[in-house]
């Protein structure tokens, strides 16, 4: 008998409707706190939250840690524009206990970019994939693959 793959789930794989569910309300919650809703962050983030990022400071996001770590990180990348809204494009995409989204985040620049050419209120609009490690419903890891150099060619950082 040959496996079959349906739509949003790998072979090998089952994801019962209770475990969809619970992820897919951890995926609503997880964009509401980068919408700014930092309220929900103690609800769905552990203590011992690990990051793998790439951060504007060169660092591996190995120093978010936490909540207070997450809510950090997701107020400095909103404060690049106050209106910024992320939505999901793609997801959530479970396989055990991955959860994985395919993101947009629009916005208009509000200033404050070291090295930033482009003018206040410049549109901005650039996109990632977020994979959560999930553990007792909250998020214990987090890996962040952003486009950032889309991003900062839109911030004219480093422009003559």
């Amino acid at each position: 008998m040959e496996d079959t793959v349906t739509p949003g789930t790998s072979t090998g794989t089952s994801t019962p409707s209770s475990d969809r569910e619970a992820a897919t309300a951890l995926v609503t919650s997880w964009l509401n706190l980068w919408n700014g809703d930092y309220a929900i962050a103690e609800k769905i983030i552990s203590e011992s939250n690990r990051v793998h990022a790439a951060m504007f400071d060169g660092g591996d996001g190995s120093a978010v840690g936490g909540v207070s770590g997450m809510v950090s990180f997701v107020t400095q990348m909103r404060s690049l524009s106050s209106d910024l809204v992320f939505s999901i494009e793609v997801g959530p995409i479970i396989d055990g206990d991955h959860v994985v989204v395919r993101w947009v985040a629009k916005g208009h620049y509000g200033g404050g970019m070291p090295g930033a050419g482009a003018a206040v209120g410049t549109a901005l609009a650039f996109r990632g994939v977020d994979i959560l490690r999930v553990a007792d419903g909250q998020v214990v890891e987090y890996w962040l693959n952003a486009d950032t150099l889309d991003l900062m060619a839109q911030l004219q950082v480093g422009a003559s």
